[in-house]
């Protein structure tokens, strides 16, 4: 077997990986500028800066599951197409918004367009097993950069065109990322159709492995945000200038991701799963550990956050692998779905604890919960088996 991508396999995870870029590059830039905008304009308070945030999520989280069933009916292509075009329509109503509830609006069809579980199973259509955490790696690493080029480049694009501008820049992004879909992304050989016996979602999410999975997607992503709830004023009181985060993120991701590599990459490694996610696993926690006991020391934190991305970086690239191995042939979009949703319900559940946990206890205290959430992680996937299996979900009688 090829240990190498085929030109096709490599055309869909780049494809993907520039749509997915595209998409979540104009989300991540307004984190760090719309609530300094809105603090200016009337209607506006802390409270509805804080939904028109987060609201997005929350409809991401409810749509997925939706999303993904439709893909394993009417096709990948067709959804993934619908829900940019979603999200255009929402970034302009957003950049044409008087008031805070259009906005908050904007943001909700922002949302709806929920296509992260369609494009995951869309990966898993089109690579083997033993390319597939390659393909994910590349999507993984164009959301990691993504986010850290646009916390470097939204003061500038405030300054520039402000935050409508930068509302119409997304529109304009994710229009741009249409035409990769269609033309970009290969079609399946087989279109996904409607299964002659369907699975159910009961046991979609009551199969084992992909259990294990949805448990290991939730904490990693609750851990990120909760993470970044107290990391910026941590390294400002540490020293470094909020001017420099970006840089400081931007660099860390490509190092974490050049050490993480021989994780993702490396053909001895391309489907042992215990190993390499235990391993990742406890990565994760030595850097959230040297991030609790350093966490008044700029070199210390610098240490670990570079720490925290090479596993951050190689879990992202395992997990919906071996997600989209376990899921049953009739059911990716279902899996990919349920596997999307609560990645972004730990999105959600992540920054609200952490945001409670450090205004009643502080900073370090929510390094410490992040270490117990691992610890809670690596109970639950320590029985996991080393490589492929056949799908314990059975269709319904």
């Amino acid at each position: 077997m090829s240990s190498r991508m085929t030109p096709r396999e490599l055309r869909a995870g780049v494809s993907l990986a520039l749509v997915f870029g595209l998409r979540l590059f104009g989300l991540f830039v307004i984190l760090p500028v719309f609530a300094v905008y809105a603090e200016g304009l009337p209607g506006w308070n802390l409270a509805l800066v804080g939904v028109a945030i987060g609201v997005y999520g929350l409809t991401q989280a409810i749509l997925q599951i939706p999303f993904g069933w439709i893909s394993d009916r009417l096709g990948r292509h067709e959804v993934m197409v619908a829900g940019l075009l979603l999200m255009v329509v929402g970034s302009v109503v957003c950049a044409l918004a008087q008031s805070p509830g259009v906005v908050i609006a904007g943001r909700i069809i922002q949302g709806a367009g929920a296509i992260s579980g369609v494009a995951i199973a869309t990966v898993a259509d089109l690579t083997r097993d033993t390319q597939r955490a390659k393909a994910m790696a590349l999507i993984g690493s164009s959301v990691t950069f993504s986010f850290a080029l646009s916390f470097v480049l939204a003061p500038w694009l405030k300054a520039s065109i402000g935050v409508p501008g930068i509302f119409a820049l997304t529109a304009v992004l994710a229009l741009a990322a249409v035409p990769l879909v269609v033309w970009g992304v290969p079609r399946p050989e087989r279109e996904p159709s409607a299964p002659k016996s369907p699975v159910s979602f009961r046991a979609v999410l009551a199969d084992p492995a992909l259990l294990r999975v949805n448990v290991g997607i939730f904490v990693l992503r609750g851990v990120l945000m909760a993470l970044f709830v107290v990391l910026p004023p941590g390294l400002v009181a540490a020293g470094l200038d909020l001017s420099g985060h970006g840089v400081l993120y931007l660099v860390a991701v490509g190092l974490g991701f050049l050490l993480g590599a021989p994780a993702i990459f490396a053909r001895r490694l391309s489907l042992a799963d215990r190993p390499v996610v235990l391993g990742a696993v406890m990565v994760l926690a030595a850097g959230l550990a040297l991030a609790a006991l350093g966490f008044q020391r700029l070199e210390a934190l610098i240490v670990a956050l570079v720490i925290f991305f090479a596993a951050f970086n190689v879990l992202e690239a395992r997990l919906p692998a071996i997600m989209s191995r376990h899921a049953p042939p009739s059911a990716k979009g279902s899996a990919s779905g349920v596997y999307a949703s609560i990645q972004f319900l730990g999105t959600f559940c992540g920054s609200a604890a952490g945001g409670v946990i450090a205004e009643t206890v502080g900073p370090v205290a929510v390094v410490l919960a992040c270490l117990a959430a691992i610890a809670a992680w690596l109970v639950v996937a320590w029985p996991m088996p080393n490589g492929p299996a056949r799908p314990a979900v059975t269709p319904n009688p």
